[in-house]
């Protein structure tokens, strides 16, 4: 009798052949990938093997479980002196299509949606230094009266390290102001790729690389979870982005405060860069299977459907990604930047793009405790989302 071989098995039989034998080996015993493997990962030709042991790790912490949420954007102002050169949404005063929200009208998007089941509201925006401190809280509280239920995640690091700066006081100390106004949770946006070389040519006005990171700290110390992200397919080499990945992981492990890396697509029409022609849907694919590998602490991996095509979000399930974001609602940063996805989807449609994929469907709050599961065995509502194995250097 022939013994049945192992998916492991074959998996590191695949991974030979393509010349990723050690990557392989160490990602079946769950060890950390080095900078040099990352390297790897990012050139290898054979883009299904890195996908099936990205997706190993995708099952071995969340099985077939996808989540998403009912959420939407409110982006309160496009005013922006950071002058990133990939940007196509920022306005100075005066241009066309310049504005800026009073918080009466940010809650008036909120109200609009009292008929949706909406729980979360993402808000970032622009940043620009003649926005009063007073008016941050303002907004978080008016948009908190228009529904008391609502998670507000909001502010980027950059933003955050601009309203400490306008209310003269360190960031320790506006932080418990923020979440007393209503702030629960924090964006990933704005860490670009921490290369200076790439700040020097891109966006030399924002937060350096180790800025962000210090940022993060504060947040994650405060008590607040965030996301991360990274700007990909512009102008950065593969090592800046294996750097880039490593230092999150290395924060990570000192704060555990990361609860999702989202990769995003560089956009680049409407922009100083629009000459740069911006990731393909395969570049995409390999970034979110590169992050997975990578990040062996940072619980989920985002296929942010808004900046990429629907089927290829769906094949990103099966490359490392567990989860999609939500039903958005009005996302103006990337849509100016020449996004063709729609602005706004029926939760009913996300639950049928997660099925169509051949995954399980997990409606999930900011901070990822279960509101609805098409699988309630797997994944029981009301509990936080199941990981089937500790991650290292989380907490």
């Amino acid at each position: 009798m022939i013994a049945e071989r192992s998916p492991c098995l074959d998996l590191q039989g695949l991974a030979n052949r393509a010349g990723l034998g050690s990557v392989a080996r160490k990602v079946l015993a769950g060890e950390r990938l080095s900078r040099e493997d990352g390297v790897a990962l990012y050139r290898t030709e054979h883009l299904h093997v890195l996908g099936l042991l990205a997706n190993h790790v995708r099952e071995r912490l969340h099985g077939d479980l996808t989540y998403f949420n009912v959420n939407q954007h409110v982006n309160y102002t496009n005013l922006c002196n950071k002058l990133c050169r990939f940007c196509a949404f920022q306005r100075l005063p005066g241009q066309d299509g310049a504005y800026q929200m009073t918080p009466e009208q940010a809650a008036t998007k909120i109200r609009e949606q009292l008929g949706e089941p909406v729980t979360e509201v993402h808000m970032v925006a622009g940043v620009w230094p003649k926005i009063p401190y007073e008016y941050y809280l303002e907004l978080l509280r008016a948009v908190k009266a228009a529904r008391p239920s609502i998670h507000i995640k909001a502010f980027t690091m950059v933003e955050l390290d601009q309203i400490a700066k306008v209310a003269k006081k360190p960031l320790e100390e506006v932080l418990p102001e923020l979440i007393a106004a209503g702030l629960g949770s924090v964006p990933g946006g704005g860490a670009e790729v921490f290369s200076e070389r790439v700040r020097q040519e891109t966006y030399h006005l924002k937060l350096s690389g180790d800025q962000w990171l210090d940022t993060a700290r504060k947040v994650h110390r405060a008590g607040l979870k965030s996301n991360c992200t990274m700007l990909h397919g512009h102008i950065e080499t593969i090592e800046e982005r294996v750097d880039h990945l490593d230092r999150l992981r290395l924060l990570q492990d000192e704060t555990g405060g990361f609860q999702t890396y989202i990769p995003l697509s560089f956009h680049p029409d409407n922009s100083e860069m629009a000459d740069v022609p911006g990731p393909t849907a395969v570049d995409e694919l390999r970034e979110l299977a590169v992050g997975r590998l990578m990040l062996d602490n940072i619980p989920h991996i985002k296929a942010y459907w808004i900046l990429m095509d629907v089927p290829v979000a769906q094949t990103a399930l099966s490359y490392g990604a567990d989860d999609v974001d939500g039903t958005v609602v009005e996302e103006r940063i990337y849509h100016d930047a020449g996004a063709t996805t729609p602005q706004h989807v029926r939760r009913s449609e996300l639950v049928q793009w997660i099925r169509d994929a051949g995954r399980i469907p997990v409606e999930r709050d900011t901070l990822y405790k279960v509101v609805w599961s098409a699988d309630p065995m797997r994944a029981p509502v009301g509990q936080p989302a199941p990981v089937s194995r500790s991650l290292a250097g989380a907490s």
